[in-house]
């Protein structure tokens, strides 16, 4: 038998053992259930959707197969909607842009931004509040403030209810605002007639032209008489809302 070098022995042996394990590690599959490092990609249309166990999708994102627009929806376990971004995300839906939007246990959407007004808030309409003058009850004279509030503006439409009595011949209520985040100055908004005799009710929606979201505005109703009597205003309720239809959009 030949001479072999005890040295070339225990390389051999060495090396036999890291081929084992690496033959091992090589049998060893990475955790399909940790993301450890690095980013997991959907692309190309491609969409993830999470299902609890009787199948119904508590979550979905990614491209529609529908629209088009990447979306994201979130249900509860009994399917309803919980929240939705994206435009035509739920059945029915003609959003003409996406939209984010809230939805309660009963189906009704209680946060969303607006439908036609980009940059505005479309639900909830926010209550607005007025404080009386002096002036608001048996005043006559020239036009005068009778009810004055001060609010930022986020819904973009001003919905606005008043009753008004008069003794005299008539008189006139007018509805004016000042945009103090741009400087103010009262621009009249409306103004309408209030015959003798008979409590007269109004109620008007008004654009909330000039104004961007979150800008301060001050307002103020003024009431005057023509000849002889008394006005009385009462503010009967006040708020924001969303815009019903394109024509109800602020101008810039």
């Amino acid at each position: 038998m030949p001479h072999v070098p005890q040295d070339i022995l225990d390389r051999l042996s060495a090396l036999e053992r890291e081929v084992r394990t690496l033959r091992g590690r090589a049998q060893i599959r990475p955790a399909l259930t940790e993301i450890l490092n690095g980013n997991v990609v959907i692309g190309e249309g491609g969409r993830l959707i999470v299902r609890d166990p009787d199948g119904t999708a508590v979550l979905e994102t990614g491209q529609s197969p529908t629209v088009g627009d990447y979306f994201t929806t979130l249900r509860r376990d009994d399917g309803t909607l919980a929240l939705t971004i994206g435009a035509n995300s739920y059945p029915d839906d003609d959003a003409p842009s996406q939209m984010v939007r809230m939805w309660s246990r009963g189906g009704d959407i209680i946060v969303m931004d607006d439908y036609y007004a980009d940059g505005w808030l479309g639900r909830p309409a926010l209550p607005v509040p007025w404080q009386p003058t002096a002036e608001a009850s048996a005043y006559s004279g020239t036009a005068t403030a009778a009810w004055l509030s001060f609010i930022r503006a986020q819904n973009p439409v001003l919905h606005l209810r008043t009753e008004s009595f008069t003794s005299a011949s008539s008189a006139t209520v007018e509805l004016q605002i000042s945009n103090l985040t741009r400087g103010g100055g009262y621009q009249t908004v409306a103004s309408w007639q209030v015959p003798s005799g008979a409590w007269t009710f109004h109620s008007g929606a008004y654009p909330l032209d000039g104004c961007e979201y979150f800008n301060e505005l001050q307002m103020r109703l003024r009431h005057s008489t023509s000849g002889t009597g008394t006005v009385t205003t009462r503010v009967l309720g006040s708020l924001t809302r969303n815009t019903l239809s394109a024509d109800e959009v602020p101008d810039p």
